[in-house]
């Protein structure tokens, strides 16, 4: 059987990217045939990731739409003959961008609405989460399932280490670390009211470290620069990295006292069951898909009380024994996400069409 896979856009280190290559490679250990199709290709990833154009691209016996935002495909999606399976990986909700990037505002709101023209013209609709397969539900698509990211934590456990990057980061302050781009989803802003929180009432010697591109929302980023004024922080205290390679990444996971995820919309979130592979204890804010990717894994709050949150953080960092506990706990949840779960679920997909 012929399965194909469409992607807006084949990006090296994306998440997106990483599982569409992943399934791939497990289609065709179950002997498929098995290609990638994209409408832009990162130099790269060339020969690995075929053109959209390309005279295959049409002619799967199933096709996978891995939908994120808007783009010719949607259409052609849509007039496929059989086999369509849309696979949602959400589209952050437009509201988030208005006060920092009209641009995006614009694009939040029109791959929801090409998201809600394919309800009728897919013929499985997987959500990578729960939360992403309700919302498919409350748009009319009337079959639905979940099919979680397949990810290669091999990348964060196998990476060579970065002995220089290690002793910066083994300076005696605690690392609490975010991985992920800098956008009002995010909020980064809360980060920098935890951090106030964190030193007037756990401790002074913290550094917070974000990895991920800072230019994705430059209007956002500058308003989080502000309110570090705003309350006086130590420039010191905050690394923003930037994207960095896979050898770096591990090394901020493996320097990492804490893995601190104060997101108010995802999806997903990748970087939660790495710092699971890497023995990184979690404290997550409760909110969309954060508890269905936790599973019960790591420390999980709701409301979103950031004094609260600060007293959470300074246990985790601080007490072995709860240290272990969530460790322990977190490692038993990755299991969950290994490749027999994703091939089982490719291998009904096949069947069910």
């Amino acid at each position: 059987m012929i399965v194909n896979q469409w992607l807006g856009a084949a990006h090296a280190h994306d998440a997106i990217g990483d599982h569409a290559r992943r399934v791939q490679a497990l289609l065709r250990r179950m002997g498929h045939e098995a290609e990638i199709y994209a409408l832009t290709i990162d130099e790269e990833l060339e020969g690995l990731v075929r053109p959209f154009g390309h005279e295959g691209a049409r002619r799967g016996d199933v096709t996978i739409l891995h939908y994120a935002l808007p783009s010719p495909m949607t259409e052609a999606f849509a007039g496929l003959p059989r086999g369509r399976v849309l696979q949602y990986h959400n589209v952050t909700p437009a509201h988030y961008f208005a006060p920092y990037s009209a641009a995006q505002f614009r694009l939040s709101r029109l791959a929801r609405e090409h998201l809600a023209t394919l309800a009728g013209h897919a013929d499985l609709a997987l959500g990578v989460s729960e939360f992403n397969r309700g919302e498919l539900e409350r748009l009319g698509f009337p079959r639905t399932g979940v099919m979680p990211i397949a990810i290669d934590v091999e990348r964060i456990t196998r990476a060579p280490r970065r002995p220089a990057l290690e002793r910066v980061l083994g300076d005696g302050l605690a690392n609490f670390l975010f991985v992920g781009r800098l956008a009002p989803n995010k909020r980064i802003d809360d980060y920098i009211r935890l951090a106030e929180q964190y030193k007037r009432y756990v401790n002074v010697d913290y550094r917070f470290v974000f990895v991920g591109r800072t230019d994705a929302v430059p209007g956002y980023f500058a308003a989080v620069r502000a309110l570090m004024l705003r309350y006086e922080m130590p420039p010191d205290r905050f690394l923003f990295a930037g994207p960095v390679p896979d050898e770096d990444l591990a090394a901020y996971y493996r320097s990492a006292r804490v893995y601190v995820s104060l997101s108010e919309h995802e999806g997903f979130c990748v970087p939660l069951l790495e710092a699971m592979a890497a023995d990184v204890p979690v404290l997550a804010y409760a909110a969309a898909a954060v508890p269905d990717t936790l599973g019960g894994a790591g420390v999980q709050f709701y409301p979103k009380d950031l004094e609260h949150a600060a007293e959470l953080l300074g246990l985790l960092a601080f007490d072995e024994g709860l240290r272990r506990r969530v460790v322990a706990g977190q490692r038993e949840r990755l299991r969950a996400f290994g490749d027999a779960r994703i091939e089982r679920d490719l291998r009904a997909i096949v069947e069910h069409l």
